[in-house]
């Protein structure tokens, strides 16, 4: 799954764990990625979410 951040295409992998989800945000402009966990019952909107403002954070801080 894809969607547009600050600075460009950012790419999501979900992974379930049992009764979690690893969600990863990948930043595609400079290969910068974060990695957030949730419990399954979470919608996946909800986690996107998450790991795009945890990879906002990230990207600013690098700035």
């Amino acid at each position: 799954m894809t969607a547009s951040g600050p600075r460009g295409e950012v790419y999501f992998e979900f992974q379930a764990l049992g009764r979690q989800v690893k969600v990863t945000a990948i930043d595609a402009g400079s290969g910068v990625e974060v990695v957030v966990i949730g419990p399954v019952q979470a919608s996946r909107a909800d986690l996107q979410q998450l790991a795009m403002r945890k990879l906002q954070r990230r990207l600013a801080g690098e700035s």
